[in-house]
């Protein structure tokens, strides 16, 4: 419903005009109305203009009473309870007016409100325009209002307002907040002249689903025009393209795009700056802006714990950790899972539970289910998998499939076949539709050769309509990302890869590198084996790394599985035999590669 007028007896000292007056007095009368409503910083200061508008009978002039209700409704100071007054008390309020409405609602966060006001306007008959649909628009993403959106983009239509540059960038912005990225995309290539805040929405609208590649495609279109300068929440978006995909050159491109286009990066932008360089493996650069902060925030901290836990630094993270507490920063549970997972990732047993402790305690904050499983899996890799199976057990919230699955990850780590049969049928009970529950229990039981056991599980997965999400690995090699799934054989360059692969393993046996065939699950032979262990994805990015990067240069993969533990061996050979600094980032953490070593020590 529209507020309720709270000036209930304004009616009363509405007048007519001055007879007295002559027009030239009251032309002058409302421009100092006019100059004095510009000036104002607070309702006070409007209700005193109020009243001389009223006193000179000046209200039922539908300019200066449409420049009272917008103060009143878009000011910072502004309250849209007086604007609702003011507005019904208009006899015949027109297109701005309702316009003005519209936006102070959306402004102030009332989008139901703002789609009545729009209603109402149509009931009597007032014209929309092109001012109209922007605010209108927004006020149905927020609202989730897809269908109403959908019926405005009729009325869009029927007034012929469907070619204007600011309604079509709304419309674009709005569907890509409902997920409908092709009908963002119908709009976007229906136009006939873009601008910066078009590319803005479009690429913004792939970010908003996670359609990575499809943002950095849109941001090259957008670069090869060379007529736009792109928009901070532009960059932005490629910023967490880059992140996500491991594409740290574009993401160095993209920081100093910011450099050149922003003056003066705010905290969000730095933070997401940080976020990119640690997520793309360069923790060393994300460090450094983060010491260099002039102001640093609860999310700023929360980003470099989280980093410096995937790169394997658990005890740099608790340091910084103590730096924010030290800063007077109250942590919260997102800070507390970062923690949690540094801890889990670098082996600090004692430490985490001492910090889930501290969590509970100290700062009085409940643990979620996110908590417990970062304390399951801190004890599974540790290899305490019954004390993990007690906790679980003991939780005050009912454990969901991350946590069970978490336990089940880690009795395949440490062949624990009868706790994760066990594990796997609480999963199971949950009605888990995540295929790698699954493929866990049936690699178990390939690698206890149980064929008869690895069949029932297979047979299951196909009746419920499973289907195993393929390996892949990205290598960023000269700004371009490139992809490889296992047993590739489709990439241009396929016949020069697989030769590479064969020099790698010629170079390989001469350095005692044995395959490790035990991680191939399938009832073949061993040659089979070999074979199939050797066009693992990593080893195909490496190989095609090697053969289009200068000697001495880094290589950097990101993958979509946890890595193997034949592709770790192979790759810390990799790193002595080409004398290459090669970092993986798989679903859990980092592996930097240097000298025939990695960072995570052998524990992962």
């Amino acid at each position: 419903m529209i507020r309720t007028p709270v000036l209930n007896k304004t009616h009363l000292l509405l007048s007519t005009k001055d007879p007295k007056l002559t027009e030239f007095d009251l032309r002058s009368k409302e421009q100092e109305c006019l100059s004095l409503l510009k000036r104002c910083k607070s309702m006070e200061e409007l209700k005193q203009v109020h009243v001389q508008i009223l006193k000179f009978g000046l209200f039922w002039d539908s300019f200066c009473a449409s420049n009272l209700v917008a103060s009143c409704a878009l000011s910072d100071w502004g309250s849209m309870d007086y604007a609702c007054s003011i507005f019904r008390q208009l006899e015949e309020p027109g297109t701005f007016v309702f316009n003005t409405m519209i936006r102070g609602h959306v402004k102030d966060a009332s989008f139901e409100e703002a789609l009545l006001v729009y209603y109402e306007m149509i009931e009597r008959g007032i014209e929309a325009d092109n001012f109209t649909y922007p605010a209108l628009l927004k006020a149905c993403a927020r609202s989730l209002a897809l269908e109403e959106g959908m019926q405005i983009h009729g009325h869009i239509f029927k007034l012929g307002l469907e070619d204007d540059v600011f309604v079509q960038n709304s419309l674009i912005s709005m569907y890509g907040k409902f997920g409908e990225v092709k009908h963002s995309c119908a709009v976007f290539e229906q136009m006939d002249q873009k601008t910066v805040a078009s590319w803005s929405a479009i690429i913004g609208a792939h970010a908003s689903l996670g359609l990575w590649c499809e943002c950095l495609m849109l941001f090259g279109d957008m670069s090869s025009e060379e007529l736009w300068r792109a928009e901070e929440s532009t960059l932005v978006s490629v910023l967490s393209a880059c992140t996500h995909l491991g594409a740290l050159d574009l993401g160095r491109c993209t920081h100093g795009s910011l450099l050149r286009n922003i003056c003066g990066l705010n905290v969000i932008v730095q933070t997401s700056l940080i976020d990119m360089y640690v997520k793309c493996g360069c923790l060393e650069k994300g460090w450094r802006l983060f010491q260099n902060m002039a102001k640093k925030n609860q999310l700023s901290y929360t980003v470099m714990i989280s980093g410096l836990a995937m790169h394997g630094h658990g005890r740099e993270a608790l340091r910084v950790f103590s730096e924010m507490l030290e800063e007077g920063l109250v942590p919260d549970d997102v800070v507390y899972v970062g923690v949690l997972s540094a801890c889990s990732h670098a082996g600090l047993v004692n430490e985490g539970l001492q910090c889930f402790n501290s969590m509970k305690f100290e700062h009085g904050i409940e643990p979620t289910v996110r908590h417990y499983g970062c304390l399951v899996d801190l004890m599974g890799r540790a290899g305490l998998l019954n004390e993990a199976f007690k906790l679980i057990n003991s939780m005050p919230i009912k454990p969901n499939d991350v946590v069970w699955r978490s336990l089940l990850s880690a009795c395949k780590v440490h062949n624990n076949l009868e706790l994760g049969e066990i594990v796997a049928k609480n999963i199971f009970q949950l009605n888990s539709r995540n295929p790698s529950d699954y493929l866990v229990l049936s690699n178990m039981y390939a690698r206890a050769q149980r064929w008869v056991d690895v069949a029932r599980i297979r047979i299951e997965m196909v009746r419920k309509g499973f289907k195993q999400t393929p390996g892949f690995s990205l290598v960023e090699v000269k700004r371009k990302v490139y992809k490889f799934v296992s047993q590739d054989t489709s990439h241009p360059q396929c016949d020069d890869i697989y030769e590479m692969i064969h020099q790698m393993e010629w170079q390989l046996k001469f350095e005692g590198y044995s395959p490790d065939t035990s991680h191939v699950l399938l009832d073949v032979d061993e040659e089979e084996k070999r074979q199939r262990l050797k066009a693992h994805s990593q080893k195909l990015a490496i190989a095609f790394a090697l053969i289009h990067t200068s000697r001495g240069s880094p290589i950097r993969i990101a993958r979509n599985l946890r890595m193997c533990n034949d592709c770790h061996t192979y790759t810390k050979y990799i790193s002595i035999i080409y004398e290459r600094e090669i970092t993986v980032r798989d679903r859990y953490q980092f592996h930097h590669f240097k000298n025939g070593t990695c960072s995570c020590r052998d524990y992962w």
